[in-house]
């Protein structure tokens, strides 16, 4: 349907935006998509539905779709790099857009094999800079004892120790309730898109929640946080990652020693130590190996270090 003169263009036609939440809710159901990665979905198929109404002059409707041309797909990739993504956003938002292209066309019947083999923009993946071991155990040390509250000192010595001991996210040691505790051998905590997994829960780690626990002036109940914050509600992120920029200041670590950093360091840890990427996979709680594989990387260039400074000829 052309736009008339004057009037605005209508993005695209009920049936698409239709067709659209359906194919969110099939990831959401059977892929496991988290509500995160659903909305950045939905941000990613709007700009593209929205791109293809002012290029082609129509609303676009799933017929409309079957003519799709690999010309179409890099006039996107054109336009979107012309706004300032960049090639790794690029590359997300042009995935996302294959995906519920090749979900539509199954269902309309329509061939888009052409348009779908343009090439993704090549990008350069960031390694993770995880801290060295003395490095993790001096922040462990420092945080544990620099707070002028001792049982929130101990709380987030605690937290910390389960990112680098058990290689919890963030989110999910500060998701943990009081039914959690005590901890057995291993700990099932709920991650990305819900999924479960267990981790094995070191005797350090154990012992760190345990001290937390018995100074903490908030009594522990089994359908309230484990981890407290000043006021007694459930502690929030942005607490443990202000001890961590205090405590990088007084180490003189770099900016990336994050609480995350703590997590990469255990993933990175366990692979010097001769840990299998698959045993890590499980552990770190990735849905793909390809995402646990980029620590190849950070072993590999920590050795390459390592050879350059004690190679005579380095």
């Amino acid at each position: 349907m052309s736009a008339a003169a004057g009037q605005p263009i209508l993005a695209f036609a009920p049936a698409t935006a239709e067709a659209l939440t359906r194919w969110l809710d099939s990831e959401a159901a059977l892929r496991d998509r988290s509500p995160h990665t659903i909305a950045a979905y939905r941000g990613d198929l709007t700009a593209f539905l929205h791109f293809l109404a002012g290029y082609w002059g129509e609303a676009v409707t799933p017929a409309a779709l079957g003519r799709l041309a690999q010309a179409d797909m890099r006039a996107f990739a054109a336009a979107e790099r012309g706004r300032g993504l960049g090639p790794r956003s690029l590359a997300r938002r042009q995935s996302a857009v294959r995906s519920f292209l090749r979900w539509i066309a199954d269902r309309q019947g329509f061939d888009l094999s052409a348009a779908l083999s343009a090439r993704s923009p090549r990008y350069a993946r960031s390694l993770p800079r995880p801290l060295t071991p003395s490095q993790a155990q001096d922040t462990l040390d420092l945080v544990a004892t620099d707070h002028p509250t001792p049982w929130i000192a101990a709380r987030d010595a605690a937290v910390l120790t389960l990112l680098w001991g058990c290689g919890l996210r963030i989110s999910e040691a500060l998701g943990l309730d009081g039914r959690d505790w005590p901890f057995t051998e291993a700990l099932r905590v709920r991650g990305k898109g819900k999924r479960e997994r267990q981790v094995p829960v070191l005797p350090v780690a154990k012992a760190a929640v345990a001290d937390y626990l018995s100074a903490c002036p908030w009594p522990l109940a089994p359908d309230q946080p484990l981890f407290r914050g000043a006021r007694g509600g459930r502690l929030d992120a942005g607490a443990i990652a202000a001890r961590m920029r205090s405590a990088r200041a007084a180490l003189g670590l770099p900016a990336t020693a994050t609480p995350h950093a703590m997590r990469h360091s255990f993933a990175t840890h366990l692979l010097s130590a001769g840990g299998d990427l698959r045993t890590i996979q499980e552990l770190l709680g990735h849905a793909s190996l390809s995402t646990t594989q980029v620590y190849t990387g950070v072993d590999d260039a920590r050795l390459l270090d390592v050879y350059r400074a004690a190679h005579p000829r380095g």
